[in-house]
């Protein structure tokens, strides 16, 4: 995997636009008129842990219509401003949706499968909870 991430001179002068070199391109800025490089990560351990519950959960024969997941950080007050707290709280939506088995998604994503969450484990205090929501 490689990406280049390339300076797009502005007035603010603080807008990148990164690229994969399969062509997949992002736009990050420190200036808040796209995401921030913090925003992206925060929201990159709520997408790679949800495809892990989603994927779990269809396993699992679950009749799922929907998952969410809302997350909340906290930063240090000084720089580097890192993440201190992460909490993601995951929800399902469907029919007949056995809790355990979400339990059980939401575990093996954060202790074994989320890639994302499993490189700021031990730099960054991470907890998870989750709902159903029948439907």
């Amino acid at each position: 995997m490689k990406a280049t991430v390339v300076w797009e001179p502005s007035e603010d002068g603080l807008g990148f636009e990164g690229e994969m070199d399969n062509g997949r391109t992002l736009k990050l800025d420190g200036n808040g008129q796209n995401l921030s490089p913090m925003e992206a990560v925060l929201i990159s351990v709520g997408a790679c842990s949800s495809v892990d519950v989603v994927e779990i959960m269809r396993k699992s024969r679950q009749n799922m219509q929907g998952c969410y997941c809302e997350l909340e950080a906290e930063r240090a007050e000084t720089a580097p401003r890192k993440f201190t707290k992460i909490h993601a709280h995951f929800v399902v939506q469907g029919k007949d949706i056995n809790e355990k088995h979400l339990a059980r998604a939401v575990q093996l994503s954060t202790e074994k499968y989320c890639s994302v969450m499993l490189m700021l484990t031990g730099n960054v205090d991470i907890t998870t909870s989750f709902a159903v929501q029948e439907s």
